[in-house]
C-alpha cells in the first residue's frame, strides 16, 4: 500500500555529505602562461577564458580599462567588427568580455569541432585589436547615454559614492567614472593600455568543459609564443582614506525610494575571519530567509528586496547591507537594521538558525562545484587571490562547524552599527 506523503510536516534537512573538488590539470605554455583543465560535462562545448591583470586598479585614466575590453571585437588587423561577429554567429560561438576592478576577462564558448575556426578569432580578438576611432564613438557615446541615464537612479548612486566614502576617491576601489570621463578616452589610450597589459606575461587561460584530445597543443600554437611577450606592470599599493563622518545624504528630488548603503572596510578571501564572515552574512543578509528579508520585507513591508553581502577584493574588501526602500519609511527602515545588526551583537544566534543555514550555504557550494564551468569559475576566484583549493575546504569546515559564540564574536567585532558607515540617497534628509 502506498504511502501518503503528509504535506504538512516538513522533510529532515539532509546535510551533504562531503564535497568534493575535482584538481584540474595544470599546463605552462612555453611562454609562461599557466593554463588550468577541468575536463568533464557531457556536452561537445568547451569555456576558454583568458584572464588578463588589466582591471580599473591598472589604468591612468578614467574608463580606460572598461574601454580597451568593450572595444577588443570592434575590429582587428584581421577582421572587421562586422567579419568577426557573422563568424562567431555562423559557427555557433559566443564570446563575452567584462572588465572588473582587478582583472578584465576574455571568454570563447565554442563547440569542440570548430575550434579550428574559432581559436584563430579568439587569437585575433586578444593579440590584435585596432580600436578603429568610428567604432569608439559609437561606444562612448551609448557609454555616456548610459551613465546619464543610470545617474537619475538612487540604487545606481548608492553604489557609487558608498564605495568612495569607504576607500577614498583616490583610492581604485572607491573611484566612480564621471560622464567628462568617457568623452576624454581616446583610441590612442586604448592602445598603449593594451599593449601594456594584454600580453602573455599578464594572462593566465581557464579552459572548461568535454575538452578534446591536443587541445593543448592548439593552445599552444595560437597563445604560447613570444610574438605578444611583455612586461608585468608592477601593482600600485593604496591605503584606504575613509570618509571622517559616518552618515551620508545623497539628495535625489521626486525619488519615490531612498536606497540604502550601511557597511565599511573588510579584507580579502585570505584573512582568517572570512569564512567565518560569510556564514554571519547569511544570517543577517546572505539569503531570502535572511533576518533583514524577514524584518523589513516579510514583516515590515518596507522593501520588496534587502540584502547584505561580504565582497573579498585582491587587496581588500568590504561589507554592505544595501536595499531599497519607501521613501516615506526611510528613517524606520534603518532602525530596524541597526537593530538586527545590534541584536547580533548581543545574542547568540539560535542553534536551529544555524543548523538552517548551514544547509543553505553548503547548497550553495554544491552549486559552485555543479558542472566544468562552475567548478572553472570558483578555481579562477581562487587563483586571483593566490589561494588553492584547501581555502575552498577551509571554508567548509567552517560553515560545518562554527558555533554561536564564535558568530557573536565576529559580529561584535565587525558589525557593530556604531562603526558601519551609512548612505541614504533619496527626496528627503533623515
Amino acid at each position: 500500500m502506498t504511502k501518503i506523503l503528509n504535506r504538512l510536516i516538513q522533510p529532515a534537512i539532509q546535510p551533504p555529505g562531503r564535497i568534493e573538488f575535482p584538481e584540474p590539470e595544470i599546463y605552462q605554455l612555453h611562454n609562461g602562461i599557466k593554463v588550468y583543465q577541468f575536463n568533464s560535462g557531457t556536452q561537445d562545448v568547451i569555456s576558454i577564458e583568458m584572464v588578463f591583470g588589466a582591471g580599473s586598479c591598472f589604468q591612468q585614466k578614467p574608463f580606460t580599462a572598461m574601454a580597451t575590453n568593450l572595444m577588443l571585437r570592434e575590429g582587428t588587423r584581421n577582421y572587421s567588427a562586422r567579419k568577426l561577429s557573422e563568424t562567431l554567429d555562423y559557427f555557433g560561438a559566443q564570446f563575452e568580455n567584462s572588465t572588473e576592478r582587478d582583472n578584465a576577462y576574455v571568454t570563447l564558448y565554442s563547440l569542440n569541432k570548430h575550434l579550428g575556426s574559432t581559436l584563430p578569432l579568439l587569437s585575433e580578438i586578444v593579440k590584435n585589436p585596432v580600436f578603429p576611432q568610428n567604432e569608439l564613438s559609437v561606444l562612448t557615446g551609448k557609454q555616456r547615454q548610459m551613465l546619464e541615464v543610470n545617474r537619475q537612479k538612487v540604487n545606481f548612486l548608492a553604489r557609487t559614492h558608498f564605495n568612495s566614502i569607504i576607500f577614498g576617491m583616490d583610492h581604485p576601489y572607491g573611484m566612480y567614472l564621471q560622464p567628462d570621463d568617457i568623452a576624454q578616452i581616446n583610441n590612442s589610450d586604448l592602445a598603449a593600455f593594451h599593449k601594456s597589459q594584454y600580453h602573455s606575461g599578464n594572462c593566465m587561460i581557464v579552459i572548461a568543459g568535454r575538452i578534446k584530445p591536443g587541445l593543448i597543443n592548439e593552445i599552444e600554437n595560437y597563445f604560447g609564443g613570444n610574438d605578444w611577450n611583455g612586461i608585468v606592470t608592477s601593482r600600485k599599493q593604496y591605503v584606504p582614506v575613509t570618509s571622517e563622518q559616518k552618515s551620508h545624504f545623497i539628495l535625489k528630488e521626486g525619488a519615490m525610494q531612498s536606497a540604502i548603503r550601511m557597511g565599511g572596510l573588510m579584507f580579502s578571501r585570505s584573512h582568517p575571519d572570512f569564512a567565518g564572515m560569510k556564514v554571519l552574512n547569511a544570517i543577517l543578509g546572505g539569503y531570502f530567509g535572511s533576518r533583514l528579508m524577514l524584518n523589513l520585507r516579510e514583516d515590515k513591508g518596507y522593501t520588496y528586496g534587502i540584502g547584505s553581502s561580504v565582497v573579498p577584493l585582491q587587496d581588500g574588501g568590504y561589507f554592505v547591507i544595501s536595499g531599497e526602500v519607501g521613501a516615506e519609511v526611510t528613517r524606520e527602515a534603518l532602525s530596524e537594521i541597526n537593530k538586527e545588526l545590534k541584536r547580533l551583537c548581543d545574542e547568540q544566534v539560535s542553534e536551529g538558525e544555524l543548523s538552517l543555514v548551514r544547509s543553505y550555504l553548503s547548497g550553495e557550494m554544491l552549486r559552485a562545484v555543479d558542472g566544468p564551468f562552475a567548478q572553472a569559475d570558483l578555481y579562477r576566484e581562487l587563483i586571483e587571490c593566490g589561494l588553492d583549493i584547501s581555502h575552498f575546504e577551509s571554508l567548509i569546515d567552517t560553515v560545518q562547524h562554527i558555533n554561536p559564540q564564535q558568530l557573536q564574536d565576529l559580529a561584535i567585532r565587525y558589525l557593530n552599527p556604531a562603526n558601519l558607515f551609512t548612505l541614504v540617497v533619496g527626496p528627503e534628509n533623515i
